[in-house]
């Protein structure tokens, strides 16, 4: 039984659609003709044609099947299950497994309705089989997304295998002949391709004694992808290097560059590669920006509503520092980026000095850091102030300089935002103190620090709910034994986290205005225990009271919670 045998259920849908003015009837009219003619579901064609989207449509579609809708331009797809069937019959046959295990296979289809097609994929891959419906378009553009990344992957990673391993001398000349490599060339594409693909946001090439691993960052944790044979190291290296315009002669000393990579979705990456030697070779890391990605809006950063309405009040002040503060991957320029798209308006001149320039700003002077000719974060901002800014984000306060400049740029009438490497909110005072600057010149020029982290959510596709052990956990987290329900968030792990039970991200944050009392006590050159302990008098939520809270609201495990927080004490 195929999609045109529900013609009564798709007049009734037509009807709804013009009624909810999603179309109008020429178009429903086109639409029913192409479904005619092509054999789909009318929300289908609807797309197909342009005439309505996939996030508009898919529960129309989900409900009209009686199958699960999946959207696989956001799921990560199982690379053991893709391969079960050849792409040429994916592409035939509009299929593509998306998950299996031993006894059951996932399967996305245009037409899961089409029930000779499913017994045909059960006596073939002798598994239950699970439909799931999907838009022709993103099922096709998944099969040449992930069959054109992970499975050329493989293939050149086999090719190379076969290829002699015997390493010959490595002269400059003999490395871009190795780097050039057809197969070289594939491989080092298929993996930055397969990253971005999979969402990951780092990717690591390393030696070990006797081959090298890859692995891919996600949602904050590495998780290996491939191995190939330590022989294809140096040529690997090599192409990585010719690529982000380092010196691919130079293999005893750490280098930094940058790739700019044209995916195939069209997008455009940015990509700050690091080389470091190691004992078994060189260590190549890449980290993945998108050049045009869209920001954060304050309102989904994950701030209960006291610490928003108190991050809001401070980046509408008319001069002053807001700092944030937490270790390297804790979230802390996608805050910044936050702030800068909340206030960025034409009224304002807004400028920015970075490195690198991760994100691209539309209305934004950015500025790059170049050290090697002398532009370093001092004197960009002491550049920047002559350029008549109102607002100036610093990407990173390291030294003297550049926090005395930045307490000056405050003092004289300027907003500045920057981020200080402490492990909380109070840690920023004593940060700037340690870096010479006054208490008086601090109390003066700081209005608010915000320290974070961040959490690793529960899938939202596969949590259950699970009886927890309330006197265990009550422990766990220091809290009262009656705030913990009898029953907690669990991810099993599903198709679309992977199986890791875990699927993006949220912040937790710790939110400290300045306030008359904690400048009396930055003052007195107070301890930051002593401000910190001032400022939750005072009403400051802590990281940790913040990660609670998550905790009770189920979106993020106990564990996680002790992983990122608790080992900190």
């Amino acid at each position: 039984m195929t999609a045109l045998t529900h013609k009564t259920r798709s007049d009734r849908l037509g009807e709804r659609l013009i009624e909810l003015g999603i179309v109008d009837e020429r178009q429903l009219g086109q639409a029913i003709e192409y479904q005619r003619e092509t054999r789909m579901f009318l929300e289908q064609a609807l797309v197909a044609l342009g005439y309505a989207s996939m996030p508009t449509m898919a529960p129309f579609l989900e409900a009209d099947c009686g199958y699960p809708y999946i959207d696989l331009s956001a799921t990560v797809i199982d690379p053991d299950a893709f391969r079960l069937i050849p792409e040429n019959q994916c592409r035939e046959k509009r299929v593509l497994v998306f998950a299996a295990t031993e006894g059951t296979a996932r399967i996305a289809m245009t037409d899961p309705l089409n029930l000779t097609l499913v017994d045909e994929l059960h006596g073939r891959l002798k598994r239950r089989i699970l439909p799931y419906v999907a838009f022709e378009q993103d099922l096709m553009d998944a099969i040449g997304r992930i069959f054109d990344s992970a499975v050329k992957t493989q293939s050149v990673l086999e090719e190379i295998a076969e290829a002699p391993s015997t390493e010959p001398e490595f002269t400059v000349d003999t490395l871009i002949g190795m780097a050039d490599d057809a197969p070289i060339v594939r491989l080092v594409n298929s993996l930055i391709q397969s990253a971005i693909s999979t969402g990951a946001s780092d990717l690591h090439i390393e030696p070990q004694e006797k081959s090298v691993r890859v692995r891919f960052r996600l949602d904050g944790m590495l998780y290996e992808q491939a191995t190939f044979s330590r022989a294809h190291l140096a040529a690997v290296a090599s192409r990585v290097k010719i690529m982000s315009q380092m010196n691919i002669a130079e293999r005893r000393r750490p280098q930094d560059g940058r790739i700019q990579f044209t995916a195939s979705n069209e997008l455009q990456y940015d990509l700050r590669v690091s080389s470091i030697p190691l004992i078994y070779g060189e260590k190549i890391v890449m980290r993945i920006l998108a050049k045009n990605g869209t920001f954060a809006n304050s309102s989904t950063l994950g701030f209960f509503p006291n610490q928003q309405e108190l991050f809001e009040r401070f980046i509408h002040q008319g001069h002053g520092i807001m700092l944030v503060t937490g270790p390297t991957g804790s979230g802390k320029s996608t805050t910044l980026f936050a702030a800068l798209n909340q206030i960025n308006e034409t009224t304002r001149n807004i400028n920015t000095v970075e490195d690198p320039v991760e994100y691209n700003v539309p209305g934004v002077n950015q500025m790059q850091v170049n050290p090697q000719i002398g532009v370093t974060f001092a004197a960009g901002l002491r550049t920047l102030l002559r350029q008549d800014p109102d607002v100036i984000m610093v990407g990173e306060i390291r030294d003297h300089d550049t926090a005395e400049i930045a307490v000056q740029a405050a003092l004289t009438g300027h907003l500045v935002l920057s981020t200080l490497h402490t492990n909380s909110a109070a840690g920023a005072v004593t940060r700037l103190c340690n870096m010479g600057i006054e208490p008086y010149l601090i109390t003066s020029s700081l209005i608010g620090a915000i320290g974070q982290r961040l959490l690793r959510t529960i899938c939202p596709y596969c949590q259950i709910l699970k009886p927890v052990d309330r006197v265990a956990i009550a422990n766990m987290l220091g809290i009262a034994l009656e705030r913990v329900p009898a029953q907690l968030p669990f991810g099993p792990g599903c198709d679309k986290c992977s199986g890791r039970g875990t699927k993006g991200r949220t912040a937790v944050y710790e939110v400290m205005p300045v306030t008359d009392a904690i400048r009396d006590l930055i003052a007195k050159m107070a301890s930051s225990e002593d401000i910190h302990d001032r400022a939750v008098t005072e009403g400051m939520i802590t990281m940790r009271g913040a990660g609670i809270e998550k905790v009770l609201k189920g979106l993020v495990s106990p564990d996680e919670l002790m992983r990122v927080l608790f080992s900190e004490e």
